[in-house]
């Protein structure tokens, strides 16, 4: 029984040691397999993307003198809304300013050049909502979908497109003042109602439901002169 057991134990004393052996031959290939991913060369990182730069924003010396014909209050208004939207408004050589304080019979919606203060006036009609006895003066603003009434404040002019009206222009509202002006299809269009014949035979214009109706043979003059991505301010100073 003895040496049986005896036998045993030499056994698992040289299983044992084959075992530490087994272990330390292969501890050293794992730490050579280490230190070769260690030293693999990957490859460089990708080149960091190149940002896109954004259209320059076409900024004018704004005078500080209202040209002839503008109220200095509006114009002072104006320059102020122009500085305070930035970027927002592209470009920035010419802006458009709505003088409701003028009855609608008065050239009041004037196309302004910054640059030399140039001024092209042309009629312009208010909003049934603002107006609602007719009187040819604007007596309030507002900014609710279906008031039918002008809203004041800093636009920018969008796209063009063909609807009801014809040829119009989207108007997008910088202020809260103004900010529906998108939903409620605020925009820049034609109007048998703005034609000059229309002070021969009523004194004053007809009214639109909010938009900027401007007579029909004077809207390509509008489209011209503003184009898209420049100011509309309109207010009553």
């Amino acid at each position: 029984m003895e040496p049986l057991l005896a036998r045993a134990a030499s056994r698992r004393s040289l299983l044992k040691t084959a075992l530490v052996i087994g272990s330390v031959a292969v501890v050293p290939g794992c730490a050579q397999q280490a230190n070769k991913v260690a030293t693999l060369h990957l490859p460089p990182p990708p080149p960091a993307p190149i940002p896109v730069a954004r259209p320059p924003v076409a900024v004018a010396a704004t005078p500080s003198v209202a040209p002839p014909g503008i109220r200095p209050a509006l114009f002072d208004r104006a320059r102020q809304a122009l500085q305070r939207h930035g970027t927002a408004i592209q470009k920035q050589d010419r802006i458009a300013l709505a003088d409701f304080s003028r009855s609608s019979s008065s050239p009041r919606f004037h196309l302004i050049n910054l640059h030399d203060g140039t001024v092209t006036s042309l009629l312009v009609a208010h909003g049934s909502g603002s107006d609602p006895s007719h009187t040819g003066w604007l007596q309030r603003f507002s900014n609710e979908v279906n008031s039918e009434a002008s809203c004041e404040g800093a636009f920018v002019a969008s796209d063009y497109y063909v609807g009801k009206h014809g040829r119009s222009q989207r108007l997008i509202g910088l202020d809260p003042t103004n900010n529906n002006a998108l939903d409620r299809a605020i925009v820049v269009h034609g109007a048998w109602y703005s034609n000059e014949d229309m002070l021969a035979k009523h004194g004053k214009l007809g009214r639109s439901q909010g938009c900027f109706a401007v007579g029909e043979h004077s809207l390509a003059t509008v489209f011209d002169l503003l184009g898209e991505g420049r100011m509309i301010y309109a207010a009553k100073v």
